[in-house]
């Protein structure tokens, strides 16, 4: 399966471009996110609103120009650039979803939906799961009406939620402290 990974966002909460920071031993989280995922998919693509700001090789995939912070321009962009009829995605700011759920996932897929979705007990994470082709037409008119609320097009879609109960796994590095603390423990499993 295609791994598409959205390294796009504004970072606002952040401060800084979080695609950008270092991870581990490597100059960028996205290069870190790009290089683990490459061992588990057969092709990983970056999607991104430019790809002049990283300095490593892969598959990028750019938002159309005229369009703001969205993860709808990623799914459209990704869905007119290759051909696969559905696509895994993963947001660069979540390094700990392993193989596992992955596999998850893909077990939990079937014929007639349009998405499968990672959940925990805090909620859903839609920038964690299996986007179908299915979705293309209703992404790009909600590019078009500048409507981005995933969770309301999932919610109207044939999706199918899977539960997961390490909600650390689904760690989303939205703030500086959060980044500091995945740093902290990413060293403690290198050890």
């Amino acid at each position: 399966m295609h791994c598409i990974l959205f390294a796009g966002g504004k970072s606002s909460r952040m401060g800084e471009d979080k695609s950008l920071l270092p991870f581990g031993e490597f100059p960028t989280l996205t290069q870190f996110q790009h290089e683990r995922l490459s061992k588990l998919f057969t092709r990983v693509s970056v999607s991104t609103k430019t790809a002049d700001k990283f300095d490593f090789d892969a598959d990028f995939i750019l938002d159309p120009e005229e369009v703001d912070y969205a993860p709808t321009a990623g799914f459209v962009s990704a869905f007119r650039a290759i051909e696969d009829d559905r696509i895994m995605v993963l947001s660069v700011d979540t390094p700990f979803i392993d193989n596992a759920v992955f596999q998850t996932l893909i077990d939990a897929d079937e014929r007639g939906l349009d998405a499968v979705i990672a959940k925990t007990a805090t909620g859903s994470h839609p920038l964690c799961g299996i986007y179908h082709r299915s979705l293309l037409e209703e992404f790009e008119r909600m590019l078009r009406e500048g409507d981005h609320r995933l969770g309301k097009l999932l919610a109207s879609r044939e999706t199918k939620y899977v539960e997961f109960t390490d909600e650390e796994a689904f760690a989303n590095l939205n703030h500086p402290h959060e980044y500091q603390e995945a740093l902290s423990r990413f060293c403690g499993q290198d050890k």
